[in-house]
């Protein structure tokens, strides 16, 4: 055999085994690096907020309190957990995944990454690792900063609140707001906005707001502000730009016209700022309340919000205000509604709405039944941070649902159409 050839030969061979070698090697591991400041809720004894430094650093002392942080993968896979906490005296935690239980003992003052272990998830999904101190020495169990996942399974992705860029760690912990654009006929000028709204039971968790009749310049719904109390509540925004409603130039303020019995009326601000009222109302889940509102331009260059509210089956209409705009001539446009929790600590729990029943009524008097709406979601979803959302079409009407970290989003732009028999329009309240 001449040289040329074993020379070949040899090549040949090297490749084989540099094939054979790249073909056996293992997929690298990726992995995620979750704030835990901005994925963490308290899930026992009940929700709260846990103490976060400037340095984003979860700590507590409370024997009894459980925390969560919650990440979304998006095939099933192992991961391998690790934890970085900062200490200072020696402490010991437990971690959970569903029936998996890991201790570790932290015994190194200053930061440092301690292996928790492994586990295998079955589904795409939330993942949710629950963590709790069983000893310590000094005057809290330490501080948690990140959940460190690792994982080898190809091409996986997870999802979680990465930083705090825009506040995003109080946004995300709030949790997606969703929404519905109505698709409202082409027969003119809009004066009245109709709707119903039915929360199921066990779908009003304390920091809910169920907005039933959005408009262009405000809104107008039900929300739970603690366990006693519970609010109507209808807003309008000033035209003057800002969140400090102490700034808004005195002909650019909402003015109130009217009000009803026991309605409060006041300011609103870091949302952009205008007039406010409000109703304490012991409003229930699984009952069914109306929304009616009405923009009116004066022709004077400002225009007339009122807003009437009430329970369906008593065929109530309650006077909640009227409002005007300066320096704006509508009518109605934007119609909308939507789901929001603004309760950061009780981001975690899931909340439900169901909207039905959708009426717009012209300048002439008719009458006209919306029977298409667009979903849509803010960017603690649009962007990932948060993947728990939903909506659709459930019987005549749609529904809405965010937080508790279900799985299966639907995709923002999505259009739900109904199928519904004909029906009579709404009555409109007696003067």
């Amino acid at each position: 055999m001449n040289a040329r050839r074993w020379l070949w030969l040899g090549r040949v061979g090297w490749f084989a085994v540099c094939w054979g070698v790249w073909f056996a090697a293992p997929v690298l591991a990726q992995e995620w690096r979750i704030p835990v400041a901005g994925n963490y809720f308290r899930t026992a004894p009940e929700p709260g907020a846990g103490r976060v430094g400037r340095d984003g650093t979860l700590s507590w002392s409370a024997v009894d309190d459980v925390y969560s942080v919650f990440f979304y993968i998006d095939q099933p896979g192992r991961l391998k957990l690790s934890a970085e906490l900062k200490h200072n005296e020696n402490a010991r935690w437990e971690f959970a995944v569903g029936q998996n239980v890991f201790e570790i003992e932290v015994d190194r003052p200053g930061t440092h990454e301690y292996s928790i272990g492994e586990v295998e998830v079955e589904q795409a999904g939330y993942v949710r690792v629950d963590f709790r101190g069983l000893k310590r020495q000094g005057a809290n169990y330490g501080g948690f900063v990140n959940l460190v996942v690792s994982s080898q399974t190809k091409n996986l992705e997870a999802r979680f609140v990465r930083n705090n860029d825009g506040n995003m760690f109080y946004w995300g912990r709030r949790g997606p707001s969703i929404h519905l654009s109505y698709r409202t006929p082409e027969v003119g000028d809009l004066e009245y906005a109709y709707s119903e709204i039915t929360v199921p039971q066990g779908e009003d968790p304390i920091g809910s707001y169920f907005m039933a009749n959005g408009f262009a310049e405000g809104y107008f719904g039900i929300q739970v502000n603690s366990e006693s109390e519970r609010r109507v509540l209808f807003s309008v925004w000033s035209p003057f730009q800002t969140d400090d409603p102490q700034s808004i130039p005195a002909d650019q303020r909402i003015e109130a016209l009217d009000r009803g019995p026991e309605v409060k009326i006041g300011e609103f601000g870091n949302e952009g700022s205008g007039g406010q009222s409000f109703l304490v109302y012991p409003w229930e889940a699984g009952k069914t309340y109306r929304f009616l509102t009405r923009v009116v331009p004066d022709q004077r260059g400002n225009t007339t919000y009122t807003a009437w509210f009430g329970d369906k089956a008593a065929e109530e209409w309650r006077l909640i205000a009227s409002f005007r705009r300066p320096k704006t001539t509508t009518h109605l446009r934007g119609f909308h509604s939507f789901l929001e929790s603004f309760d950061p600590a009780r981001g975690h729990l899931h909340r439900q709405s169901r909207h039905h029943n959708v009426w717009v009524r012209n300048t002439q008097g008719q009458w006209h039944r919306c029977v298409s709406a667009r979903f849509s979601v803010d960017g603690t979803g649009g962007e990932k941070h948060r993947v728990d959302f939903g909506g659709g079409v459930e019987g005549d009407g749609w529904y809405l649902e965010n937080c508790g970290f279900f799985g299966g989003q639907v995709s923002p732009g999505s259009v739900f159409d109904l199928s519904v028999e004909p029906s009579d329009p709404p009555i409109l309240p007696k003067d």
